[in-house]
């Protein structure tokens, strides 16, 4: 006997969303693991926040909110908002009920904001190593070091002197720019659009963008990344940021930093050397001489260019999964909180499938 197709609405339901997650789901460690890290920033919270006052959204459902666009590649806050109302998993995640109303997109970007002035990114992304760190997953010895290209959310024709703040004429929204023959400097010229986005290019051959540079810190253990910060585009700014994240480290024993050709200059490996880091970055002989000679001898030296090159994972999973091939963002200080959270976000699926927690 074919049965009725009844449309009936359930007027109560006892079921939270709660109940309609597997219990072996990949997201429940991960929860653990996040509402561990949130409960210890629970005094950074308060003090982003006045006594009195209006009720704004919750901090640590903007960060669990945050997070899930990173994990599900979701491209923009309207899309999450639209996924957050009817997806009872993004609801558990976050935290909501079946009857909760989720935010207006503009709302959850401006309260997203206020996190901006307490560096939460960063200090969250401490409290995801510090579990690291106890779960026994971390290398204290042995790194490695790179930079990647993120392209900023702005044009060539955005690029013009500084002098000039008239808006090309014609064309409507989008105008017809004629930059052909011209010579632009940063000396001279600027984004109108992100005024800190530099014009850069990696190599030779490749067309110059606006950009800026990600830099991230990888320990050899277990591929997990130990910091992470976002630059201007200049042609020094790798090995500065390598020279910076390296000298962060905690601890008074030396360590070993993996790097490639771009890190191999005189500068540099004195640098690091000073900050008590043993450079084991690759060799350029192109017409010039290594600043490294003795190193290579030791057989950990070979070990460390072999495990560097596992750092490429991180920065394809960035742009890949995580959605940063280009900003979506304008400024640096937005970016950053957004690549601090998409690497915060990259070590939980690796604390996770590393066995970190048990869910």
């Amino acid at each position: 006997m074919r049965g009725p197709d009844i449309h009936q609405d359930t007027l109560f339901s006892t079921v939270s969303p709660a109940d309609r997650v597997p219990k072996d789901h990949p997201l429940r460690p991960i929860r653990q693991l996040v509402d561990t890290a949130l409960l210890a920033l629970d005094e950074d919270f308060d003090a982003l926040y006045a006594e009195a006052g209006h009720d704004s959204i919750p901090p640590e459902k903007l960060l669990r909110a945050q997070l899930l666009m990173v994990f599900y590649t979701i491209r923009s806050e309207r899309q999450l908002m639209e996924q957050l109302d009817y997806n009872l998993l993004f609801r558990w995640f976050v935290g909501f009920s079946i009857e909760d109303p989720v935010w207006h997109h503009s709302t959850f970007t401006k309260n997203r904001d206020r996190l901006l002035e307490g560096d939460i990114a960063r200090r969250f992304f401490a409290q995801v190593l510090a579990q690291a760190d106890q779960a026994h997953l971390l290398s204290k010895e042995h790194f490695s070091v790179d930079g990647t290209v993120l392209e900023a959310w702005a044009s060539h024709k955005s690029y013009r002197p500084k002098d000039d703040e008239t808006p090309p004429k014609g064309g409507g929204r989008n105008p017809r720019v004629d930059f052909w023959g011209q010579k632009r400097k940063r000396d001279t010229h600027e984004s109108k659009t992100d005024p800190d986005a530099f014009m850069y290019r990696k190599s030779s051959g490749v067309a110059a963008k606006l950009s800026y540079l990600g830099h991230i810190l990888m320990e050899n253990r277990h591929g997990l990344v130990v910091n992470a910060q976002v630059t201007q585009a200049t042609g020094t700014a790798e090995r500065e940021a390598a020279i910076d994240m390296a000298s962060a480290l905690k601890g008074t024993h030396r360590v070993t930093l993996g790097a490639d050709k771009n890190y191999d200059t005189q500068d540099c490996v004195e640098d690091l050397r000073l900050a008590n880091v043993t450079p084991h970055v690759a060799q350029n002989t192109t017409n010039r001489s290594s600043a490294i000679e003795r190193t290579t001898r030791h057989g950990g030296y070979a070990t460390s260019l072999k495990i560097r090159k596992r750092i490429e994972e991180c920065f394809g999973w960035l742009k890949t999964v995580g959605g940063l091939r280009k900003s979506r963002f304008v400024g640096r200080e937005k970016l950053e909180f957004q690549f601090v959270m998409s690497f915060a976000a990259f070590n939980l699926i690796r604390m996770r499938n590393l066995g970190g927690v048990e869910c």
